[in-house]
């Protein structure tokens, strides 16, 4: 899709679409997908995956249908000589060390970024004496890998300000903070003011823990959040920075924002009588979903398309050694 493109049509009112950029898929989602589908390239049908293997469903039935079985434990997987792969998200300790006592073949598609904060808790913690707060959304299981990486008890989730408020730490001069990779950046600052506030010592990150490509897509959704009449993300409802993203639209004060997983979900009754859309996708949804809601919305309407970049990406992650003479 070029820049700017017009479908003109005199009988449909006119709309100005806004397509954030960037959107859609980041490194770390673009690199789990393809060692699902290089696996399944060089060793055949079936692989297994414990949990999606990113928060789309678009994307996991695709994957289903080339031969990815999806499982959320272990134990669902028979004896195999074939692939299990571990998702985006990350796992906790124990999930890898139980692979290996059944012998599985692993392959890990936990995102790089994700990966530095276990690395990160584990130095903090194990070299640094340092009792970790973990800001966060309790059940997602980036959250369940990353205090998985740890001991029980050396990890404190805080989920909201009113958590860092009422958190009374064993040591208030031992502590450091990590997060979630997917966080809403203002929201998170917000709990990092409260707990440097309460704990001047508190140990922050090396480098920040919320992603590049999570941070990009929130700052794409405000500039176009402020300027138009709604604004849709393509993204699952259990994807956490495509929530995140309908969240920062309604915060600058978009009043219409809504996630939807593909065009047949929109319900066009909120969008009547709108001029300007904005439209983006989480890290987690593939451009094919994007092009489908504004192929819906075109025929409702006289289209004209404007892309709006905030920033360039140009990252790609190295896939498991296992895995590069098939990419080659």
């Amino acid at each position: 899709m070029s820049d700017t493109a017009s479908l003109a049509d005199t009988t449909k009112p006119p709309l100005e679409i806004r397509l954030c950029a960037p959107r859609g898929f980041c490194a770390g989602v673009d690199r789990a997908i393809q060692i699902v589908e290089l696996a399944l390239e060089r060793f055949g049908a079936p692989v297994y995956v414990r949990h999606e293997i990113v928060h789309n469903r678009y994307v996991v039935d695709s994957l289903r249908a080339k031969g990815a079985i999806f499982v959320e434990e272990l134990d669902e997987i028979p004896d195999t000589d074939q692939p299990v792969i571990f998702s985006a998200h990350g796992v906790a300790r124990v999930v890898p060390e139980a692979a290996a006592a059944r012998n599985f073949f692993q392959l890990d598609a936990t995102c790089p970024l994700v990966t530095k904060v276990h690395r990160e808790a584990e130095i903090l913690h194990r070299k640094r004496d340092r009792e970790i707060v973990l800001i966060g959304h309790a059940g997602h299981p980036e959250v369940i890998g990353t205090m998985g990486q740890l001991p029980p008890g050396a990890v404190t989730l805080i989920e909201t300000e009113a958590d860092a408020r009422a958190f009374t730490p064993r040591d208030p001069d031992r502590l450091a903070w990590i997060t979630q990779t997917t966080l809403s950046v203002d929201d998170t600052a917000a709990i990092v003011r409260i707990l440097t506030e309460r704990f001047p010592t508190i140990m922050a990150p090396h480098k920040d823990d919320i992603c590049y490509a999570t941070t990009n897509r929130q700052e794409a959704v405000k500039r176009v959040g402020a300027e138009v009449d709604a604004m849709i993300v393509v993204g699952a409802p259990n994807s956490s920075n495509s929530q995140r993203l309908r969240e920062v639209a309604e915060r600058v004060g978009c009043p219409v924002s809504v996630l939807v997983q593909r065009a047949a979900d929109i319900d066009w009754a909120r969008f009547e009588g709108i001029a300007r859309l904005g439209i983006t996708a989480g890290a987690s949804a593939p451009e094919v979903l994007v092009e489908e809601v504004i192929d819906s919305f075109a025929e409702r309407f006289d289209v004209r398309v404007e892309v709006v970049t905030t920033a360039a990406e140009d990252i790609t992650f190295a896939l498991p050694r296992q895995l590069r003479e098939a990419a080659e």
